[in-house]
């Protein structure tokens, strides 16, 4: 182990770099080809000191897929924070967040058919995940609509990024196209379980 290594395991700049490495891992070797003692090369430290940090393989990957919402969401906000349709700023946020993950090399590899699936079981599991989409489509609530239904919202919006992702319209025009259609207009609509307004039946 090398002395940097020795001076910064005392820290929470380790576990970053050790993210780091997995990003690079996972942008060349695949997430489902990339084992803890690769990405312990990558860092260069040793096999021992990752698991240090990380107890199992799928903490590693729940701390790396948290860390990149985080910094995505952090991103969307500032881009977003002109604009107060909620219909545009959903439309924009979607795809500005499209753009992001393909954009980054160790994002999109979770994004490879072979991977997809662990890729949604994962962002399924993220509290952090849920909890910023949340945050997303909180705006999007109509007074008296059921607490939960943002909830549902913010899951069925992860799908849908992860579907997309996975499966890309032919063009970034269709892509525009299909969110604008059938992505918002669901998404913005009233839940089915939300109070009626006052003369409907």
């Amino acid at each position: 182990m090398s002395h940097a290594w020795l001076r910064e395991e005392q820290s929470e700049l380790a576990s970053l770099k050790i993210l780091d490495a997995a990003a690079r891992a996972f942008a060349e070797l695949g997430v489902s080809g990339t084992r803890m003692g690769q990405i312990a090369r990558y860092a260069g430290c040793s096999r021992g000191t990752v698991y240090r940090y990380f107890k199992t393989r799928r903490d590693l990957h729940l701390a790396y897929i948290d860390r990149s919402a985080r910094r995505l969401s952090g991103e969307l906000s500032r881009e977003l924070a002109g604009i107060g349709d909620p219909r545009t700023r959903l439309v924009e946020g979607l795809l500005g967040a499209l753009r992001k993950v393909r954009e980054d090399p160790g994002l999109i590899a979770w994004f490879d058919p072979q991977d997809a699936g662990a890729t949604a079981r994962l962002s399924r599991d993220s509290d952090v995940v849920e909890a910023l989409s949340a945050a997303f489509v909180d705006r999007l609530a109509r007074p008296g609509e059921a607490v939960d239904a943002n909830g549902r919202r913010a899951r069925w919006l992860v799908r849908i990024i992860v579907s997309l992702l996975t499966i890309p319209a032919e063009n970034e025009a269709e892509e525009r196209r299909l969110v604008e259609e059938f992505v918002v207009p669901g998404l913005m609509k009233a839940s089915p379980g939300a109070p009626r307004e006052a003369g409907r039946r």
